[in-house]
C-alpha cells in the first residue's frame, strides 16, 4: 500500500508541476497577494484540487490496488494452511518437534515473499529491488559470519537430527539432556540441573554422542578381589547380583571377567544392559550391592596398605 501512495503522490505532483508551468496563481491569495477570506479560499481549493484530478486518477489505479491487496491477503492465508499441512507430514513421518518452528517459518516468509513481490510487481519495477536486496545480503553475509555460520550449523543440526529434545548426549565436553534446539545453540540441562548454552557451531564442529539414540546401553562396572579369595565364587556374586536387580535385562546376560592382575588385587569386570533411561538406577544399585553380596560371603575388597617398620640401632 505504501508504493500505491507513492505512486499517487508522484500522480499529484506531476500535475501539480504542469498546472504551476500554465499558472502561478495561489489559491490561498488574491491577485494583490493578500490572504483570501475563508470561504473563497476553501472554493479555491476545492478547485485547485479537483484540477489535479486525484479521484480521476485513484479510480484508474482502483483494480490493481484491489488485486494486489487480493494476492497479500491470499498469501497470508495460504501460508497459514501451508504451516499446518507441514507439521502434520512432520508429525506423520515423526520428526524431531524442534524443527516444526523453523520449518513453518522458512514456509510463511517463502509464500508471503511470493505474494508480496507480486502484488508490488503491479506496481514497480521488482528486478531492481530484488537486486539491491541480494547485493544487502551479500554484504551482511560478509560482515556476519560467524554469526551465519552458527544459522548454517543450526539448520544441519535441525535436518541432520543427530540428537533430539530429551536425549541424553555429550556435546563439546559437556553431558547432559537436550532442552531445546535452536537455530544459534543448543541448550543442555546437566544431571545437576545446570543449564548450558552451546554454539551450535561448537557441536558440528566436534564429536557428538548421544546417549539415547539406542534402547539399550550398557554399563560397565571394575570390582577388585584379593589374591587369597576364590575367583570363581566371587564372579558367581557379582554376576546373580546383576541378575536379581530388575532393571538389568537377561537378555544379554550379564558377563564377569577377570581384568587384570594388579599389585595387591585381581580386577574383575562386570558388562551389564539396561533400558537408557534406567542407566543410573543400574550404576548406583549395582555399587551397593555388589559390596554388600562380597561382604556377606566373606570376599574381601583390598584397599592400599603401608608397613612401616621401625630399625633400632
Amino acid at each position: 500500500m505504501s508504493f500505491t501512495l507513492r505512486s499517487l503522490l508522484l500522480a499529484a505532483e506531476t500535475t501539480v508541476a504542469e498546472t504551476d508551468a500554465t499558472t502561478t496563481s495561489n489559491p490561498l491569495l488574491d491577485e494583490n497577494g493578500q490572504f483570501e477570506d475563508v470561504p473563497t479560499a476553501f472554493n479555491n481549493v476545492i478547485e485547485w484540487l479537483d484540477s489535479l484530478q486525484l479521484i480521476e486518477k485513484f479510480y484508474a489505479k482502483l483494480p490493481t490496488i484491489i488485486i494486489a491487496i487480493v494476492l497479500v491477503v491470499a498469501g497470508y492465508f495460504l501460508a497459514k494452511l501451508a504451516k499446518k499441512l507441514v507439521v502434520k507430514a512432520m508429525k506423520a513421518r515423526n520428526v524431531d518437534p524442534s524443527v516444526y518452528n523453523f520449518v513453518k517459518r522458512i514456509v510463511s516468509v517463502g509464500i508471503n515473499f511470493i505474494f508480496i513481490m507480486a502484488a508490488l510487481s503491479m506496481f514497480i519495477n521488482i528486478g531492481s529491488l530484488i537486486a539491491a536486496v541480494g547485493a544487502a545480503g551479500v554484504t551482511a553475509g560478509l560482515g556476519l559470519q560467524a554469526t551465519v555460520a552458527q544459522f548454517a550449523s543450526g539448520i544441519q543440526i535441525l535436518m541432520n537430527h543427530p540428537f533430539k529434545t530429551g536425549d541424553f548426549v555429550e556435546l563439546n565436553g559437556v553431558s547432559g539432556s537436550v532442552a531445546d534446539i535452536r537455530f544459534m545453540h543448543t541448550v543442555i540441562i546437566t544431571p545437576d540441573n545446570k543449564r548450558i548454552t552451546i554454539p551450535n557451531s561448537h557441536i558440528t564442529s566436534n564429536h557428538i554422542i548421544n546417549y539415547s539414540a539406542e534402547n539399550v546401553r550398557r554399563v560397565d562396572f571394575n570390582f577388585s578381589i584379593s589374591y587369597s579369595d576364590n575367583i570363581e565364587k566371587a564372579k558367581s556374586v557379582i554376576k546373580e547380583t546383576a541378575l536379581a536387580n530388575e532393571f538389568i535385562l537377561k537378555d544379554p546376560i550379564p558377563v564377569v571377567y577377570v581384568q587384570s592382575h594388579e599389585a595387591s588385587a585381581i580386577n574383575l569386570t562386570a558388562r551389564v544392559w539396561c533400558a537408557v533411561d534406567k542407566y543410573w538406577d543400574v550404576y548406583f544399585a549395582m555399587q551397593e550391592n555388589v559390596k554388600l553380596a562380597l561382604d556377606k560371603n566373606g570376599i574381601n575388597i583390598p584397599f592400599n596398605q603401608l608397613d612401616v617398620h621401625i630399625i633400632n640401632k
